[in-house]
Parts: C-alpha cells; sequence; structure tokens
C-alpha cells in the first residue's frame, strides 16, 4: 500500500505531459507571414518527347514552423481544362482544401503531365501552376514541359547577376544550330568567349519570356539565312493573338568580339522582342563589326537596334513599329547604312523619340557626360515615323563627332539645307509603303521615293531585301518598287 500514492502521483504526472503534448501538437500557427517551402519553385518537366508519351515529376511542400499550419487551398490554376494532374498526399484531383501539414513536416504531390510533340496546335511550351493558400498568403509553383518536337536550350546555371543561362558555344567550340527542328531558349543562350555559333538557312529560333541569345566578349555569331529560307528569330507563343504582339522575350545581345572576327546576321526576321539587337563594348574597345543584310526587326517593345561604341554595317534593313527608338546609337562608334527602311509607326503607347537617335557620350558615376568618337553614314533611305522629328541626336563637345545623311526621305524639324550633315534629301513627304497596318512597307506606285536613290550607293546594294535587282535607278529603302509585287 505505500507504493500505491508516489505511483498514483507518476501517473498523474504522466498523464499531464501526454495531454500538455497533445495541446501543443495542436497549436495551429495562423502567423500571416508564414509561407511555405517548397523543394523547387518550378517544376520543370525536360523530357523531349518523340510521339505521345508521359512524365511525372515530385513536388516537396515543406512546413517550416514547429506548429501545424493548415493549407486552405493547393489547386493547379488550370483546373480541369489543364494539361496537368495532380496527386495530393495520394489522391488525385485538382484541388484540395483545408491540408493539415504538421510542425517540421513535409508532404508529396506528384505532378503528371501528358503531350503529344507532333500536335503543330501545342504551345512550345506548356505552362500552368500550382497555387498554395496559408494564412491568406498566396505561393505559386510553376508546372513547365515540352510541348512539341524541337531543341531545347533551358538554362542551367543561375549567378547572382546574371539572367539564368546556358552556354550553347563553349570556349574554343563551334556549334551549329540546323533547321531539322525548331529550337526553344528558355532562359538565355550563351556563346561564351572564343566560342562560334553557326546557325543555317531556315533554322526557326522561339524565345520564352525574359529568353535571349547572348553572345559574350569575344564570342562570335554567324546567321546567314537565304531569301528563300531566312532564319527566323521570335516568341514561342504560337497563337494567332501573338502573331504580332511585342515584349514577348528579350532581346539577341552581342558584345565585343576579336579582330577580323565578324558577327554575322544575314536574311532573317527578328520579331515581337524587347530589344531586337544590343549590340555593345563592355570590357574593352571593340575591333570588329556587326554585319546586318536583309534583315527585318519589327515590333520591339524597347529599340530595334541599341548600340553602345560598337561598328555596325547595315545593307538592305528595315527596323520598324519599336515602342522607344528603332536605332540608337550612344557612346559613340561607327555605324554605316545603306538602302534601308526606318519606319515607326507604334500604337501601343505614347513615343516621345525620335525613331534614329544618335549620342556621342556616356554618362559617368556622377551623371556627367563622357565623350566618344561617332561616325553615323546613311545613303538611299528612309526614316519616317507618326512623330514629327524621327532623327535626333544628342552631342556633347571634346571629340570627333559626324552624321552624314546622302539621298534620303526624312521626317524630320532640321534643317536639312546643311550641306555638312545632309544631300539630296526628301523632307516630311509620306514615303507611301503599301500598308503600315500590315508593316508591308514595300513603296506604293505614287511613292516619292521611287527612283531618287544614288546610283552610285545602289551599286554597293544591287539587289533589294526580296532579291530584286535595283539597277541603275535605285529607289530609297531596302525595297525597289517592283509593279505588281506585294499586292
Amino acid at each position: 500500500m505505500k507504493l500505491l500514492k508516489p505511483l498514483l502521483f507518476l501517473s498523474v504526472a504522466l498523464l499531464i505531459v501526454f495531454v500538455a503534448s497533445c495541446q501543443k501538437n495542436e497549436i495551429i500557427n495562423s502567423d500571416p507571414s508564414l509561407k511555405l517551402n517548397f523543394s523547387n519553385d518550378s517544376v520543370l518537366f525536360d523530357t523531349v518527347f518523340t510521339s505521345l508519351g508521359s512524365a511525372t515529376k515530385q513536388l516537396m511542400v515543406y512546413n517550416p514552423s514547429r506548429e501545424k499550419v493548415i493549407i486552405s487551398d493547393i489547386a493547379l490554376a488550370g483546373g480541369d481544362q489543364s494539361p496537368f494532374r495532380i496527386n495530393i498526399d495520394g489522391e488525385p484531383v485538382p484541388d484540395k482544401k483545408n491540408v493539415e501539414l504538421a510542425g517540421g513536416d513535409s508532404l508529396y504531390i506528384f505532378a503528371k503531365v501528358t503531350i503529344d510533340p507532333t500536335n503543330v496546335n501545342n504551345p512550345f511550351v506548356v505552362e500552368d501552376s500550382l497555387l498554395f493558400q496559408v494564412n491568406g498568403n498566396n505561393q505559386v509553383v510553376h508546372l513547365v514541359a515540352w510541348g512539341q518536337n524541337a531543341h531545347y536550350i533551358v538554362a542551367d546555371h543561375d549567378v547572382s547577376g546574371y539572367p539564368p543561362y546556358k552556354i550553347v558555344a563553349d570556349s574554343l567550340q563551334t556549334t551549329d544550330w540546323t533547321n531539322d527542328k525548331p529550337y526553344v531558349i528558355y532562359g538565355y543562350a550563351v556563346v561564351n568567349s572564343y566560342g562560334k555559333l553557326n546557325i543555317e538557312p531556315g533554322t526557326r529560333i522561339y524565345f520564352h519570356k525574359n529568353s535571349g541569345l547572348w553572345v559574350y566578349a569575344n564570342g562570335q555569331l554567324t546567321a546567314q539565312g537565304t531569301i528563300d529560307n531566312p532564319i527566323t528569330f521570335r516568341g514561342d507563343r504560337l497563337e494567332s493573338s501573338y502573331a504580332d504582339l511585342p515584349g514577348q522575350w528579350d532581346r539577341i545581345w552581342i558584345m565585343e568580339g576579336q579582330a577580323n572576327q565578324n558577327n554575322t546576321i544575314e536574311n532573317a526576321i527578328i520579331k515581337n522582342g524587347f530589344i531586337g539587337i544590343q549590340a555593345e563594348s563592355f570590357f574593352k574597345k571593340n575591333e570588329n563589326a556587326l554585319i546586318l543584310k536583309n534583315v527585318i526587326i519589327e515590333n520591339m517593345d524597347g529599340a530595334g537596334i541599341y548600340s553602345r561604341n560598337y561598328t555596325i554595317e547595315g545593307k538592305n534593313l528595315v527596323v520598324a513599329n519599336c515602342g522607344n527608338y528603332c536605332m540608337a546609337f550612344t557612346d559613340g562608334g561607327n555605324y554605316n547604312f545603306i538602302q534601308s527602311t526606318i519606319a515607326n509607326y507604334w500604337t501601343y503607347s505614347i513615343r516621345n523619340n525620335p525613331a534614329v537617335m544618335l549620342t556621342n557620350y556616356v554618362l559617368d558615376s556622377n551623371d556627367q557626360p563622357v565623350p566618344n568618337n561617332i561616325s553615323f553614314n546613311m545613303g538611299n533611305s528612309i526614316i519616317y515615323g507618326y512623330n514629327d522629328n524621327e532623327f535626333g541626336t544628342q552631342m556633347v563637345a571634346g571629340t570627333d563627332s559626324s552624321y552624314f545623311l546622302d539621298h534620303c526621305l526624312i521626317k524630320t524639324t532640321r534643317n536639312t539645307a546643311n550641306s555638312a550633315f545632309f544631300n539630296q534629301i526628301i523632307k516630311n513627304t509620306d514615303p507611301l509603303f503599301k500598308d503600315i497596318q500590315t508593316l508591308n512597307l514595300r513603296l506604293d506606285t505614287l511613292s516619292p521615293a521611287i527612283g531618287k536613290g544614288s546610283p552610285a550607293i545602289g551599286s554597293t546594294a544591287p539587289y533589294d531585301i526580296l532579291g530584286n535587282p535595283r539597277g541603275t535607278t535605285p529607289d530609297l529603302g531596302a525595297y525597289q518598287f517592283v509593279p505588281g509585287q506585294g499586292k
């Protein structure tokens, strides 16, 4: 009987500890700042199917709190229409509410996608999102799969201060992109220093949102299409509503290169991005050039061509409909263009900048201009658009700066009578393009640009962007007028 009382006290104590433990486990964390942790912020189905197939990926959801949390909702954003299917804690559902997750515990979610990559109606990148709601907070995990058979370039480097990227041509490596299947860029495709990327005629390159092509310092790009088989750079959205929508991808970014190793883009179409081509000297003075021949750049949210102290030569170049500038040449450089059409009829927002802008300086850390030499020449060309002045310059003293426009049609408020800068200018006269709404920039029958080019300049580009001969009476712009063509 003497042991009864101590045993009774011990049992009561254990019961109290057990009850307290149960009560602690029942505490629910309702902190509105609480966020779940995930094994990945995106679930990438990187399998490239060649026939109808499926793939399954796992996502881990972690409760970082010591107390229980209630996930009020886990759902596929696309619901029953989503190409993805999910299994939450062993249950195949598109949506599950009030999921309890103990302190420090984790939850398995399995996501599955089924793809028919031969279906040309599929987008290249199939996407949806898993939506999580905890204590009023909304969190998202992206689901990404490949929708058509293509070459997929997927970023595998994520370095602070740089966009996500994948090296496609490493140092001393030459890579060839062929036209057998499209290339889909997810992130940035990088040509590393002393690497080379060759793109053959007819290659189609599609960029996902915020993606681009980056030719790093001393790398080299050679993209040579043909008139009948051009190279295409565009966004990866294939719906008709995206056919001419700007801002779908980022840019083609070309840095300084080695002497006599020019970057070349020929017979190519670049459309619907943020910046068509950004060419800049970054680490050292540029020793090579960017050669553009028979290139169309259109529907860019920012600029068609943006340059910093580079050398660019262009023939039969069309740059049209850009949100800021069609061409912005900054911090000096050397630029020569002939038989080019620069037309800015941008309608998505108010545009206050001219179609073509030249500056001979860069601002230092104190916002003071540091001058650099600039030389700009344009012949047998058209610069036109909605603004009153489509040709602008901002120059500072202390450096050699020159520009000369010869046999051009320009919309401008400038005095074009100064022979030091202008020769044979048609000023503020509508060039009468075929259809500015559809960007058909061929010349109409009554265009004042017909036959007004310099034969000497025209002889250096004897065929127009479509392969038509210019003969001895070249027109202004990239297109030679041919009766009946382009109706």
